[in-house]
């Protein structure tokens, strides 16, 4: 079914007001930095300057949570090693970045498993992201926030062959991220997984050198992908959020009465941007329809049958274990 949503919702952080902290009096008794990767422009970097002056407000100013962004304090792995050594105090982590510590915090990521944000935030806010929660604290030593925040949905879009169903990705050469998990996944579906610079991928696209490519909506917008493109399938194929994680020395050390001050304020920032993030996506499909691109959903069943054929998901349940893969086909139903 081809979407073509008109009336653009408005979104992006250029609608979001920037809160101003208050002033107290006294000097704060805990005075943290978060630091993310975001431009300040973002609405996750205009969410979390919001809890911040709820905290410094709710706490009367005994806690300064200094909130800073586009990258200035590092990239994604160096600012998640700063917190584990607690050089940083606070940082939103992908699930594909803890991965690398931490094998099951890339369990949501499995291909395939949510087909939207309705079968994924029950099951995010709800047991599976407890499980996830759980191995970060006795694993890596950080406290993570019950609430993550939204890093999106992964597309596809291509030219010569729209994909629909699962056989249209047969043999397609595709640009992927350069992560082992989306190799696999998309070997899976006998199509030619590729690695490319971003700087040269709409060049290798318009000479056919690649024959598609995924990713996020928000990186085919900026990218101008759809100059090179005619067809983006909304597929969601994987799925990965940020989780708002402290370190967990600094989490112990602060008075039982302020943490829920903290974790109320920094959960309600996640679920502010999860909206945000819903209505930005909403935009940038009028955005590519009205670029002339056709934007449709497909027939994700097809999908899941060709992974399961290949032995994709029997491999992932080996690998996270029967209990954490029971924990996900609880809100996925049956992949293995």
């Amino acid at each position: 079914m081809q979407i073509t949503r008109r009336g653009a919702l408005s979104a992006g952080a250029g609608a979001l007001a920037m809160p101003a902290l208050p002033k107290y009096a006294r000097a704060a008794e805990f005075v943290w930095r978060l630091g993310h990767t975001a431009p300040a422009s973002f609405p996750l970097h205009v969410r979390l300057l919001e809890a911040a002056a709820t905290i410094a407000r709710e706490s009367g100013g005994r806690i300064e949570l200094n909130v800073v962004g586009d990258s200035q304090l590092g990239n994604q792995m160096g600012l998640l090693g700063q917190v584990r050594s607690g050089a940083l105090e606070m940082t939103p982590v992908t699930g594909q970045a803890l991965a690398s510590a931490i094998a099951i915090a890339a369990l949501p990521l499995t291909g395939f498993a949510f087909t939207g944000y309705d079968a994924l935030w029950p099951a995010m806010d709800g047991a599976l992201g407890k499980l996830v929660r759980d191995q970060i604290a006795s694993r890596v030593g950080l406290v993570a926030m019950e609430r993550c925040l939204d890093f999106g949905f992964r597309q596809i879009t291509s030219s010569a062959k729209p994909v629909r169903v699962a056989a249209d990705l047969d043999g397609q050469r595709i640009r992927i991220a350069g992560e082992t998990d989306l190799v696999t996944l998309f070997r899976a579906f006998k199509a030619v997984p590729l690695s490319l610079p971003l700087g040269s991928l709409v060049q290798a696209l318009r000479e056919r050198i690649v024959d598609a490519q995924e990713g996020p909506l928000p990186l085919i917008v900026a990218a101008r992908l759809f100059e090179a493109q005619s067809d983006c399938a909304l597929t969601n194929h994987v799925w990965d959020g940020q989780w708002l994680c402290m370190n967990g020395n600094t989490w112990n050390r602060l008075p039982d009465r302020f943490k829920p001050i903290v974790a109320d304020a920094l959960n309600a920032a996640a679920l502010a941007q999860r909206e945000d993030s819903a209505q930005m996506e909403f935009a940038m499909v009028d955005f590519l329809s009205a670029q002339g691109m056709i934007v449709a959903t497909i027939d994700q069943l097809s999908f899941r049958d060709r992974l399961r054929t290949a032995g994709y998901y029997k491999e992932l349940r080996a690998r996270f274990g029967e209990e954490p893969w029971a924990a996900l086909e609880k809100f996925t139903g049956r992949l293995a």
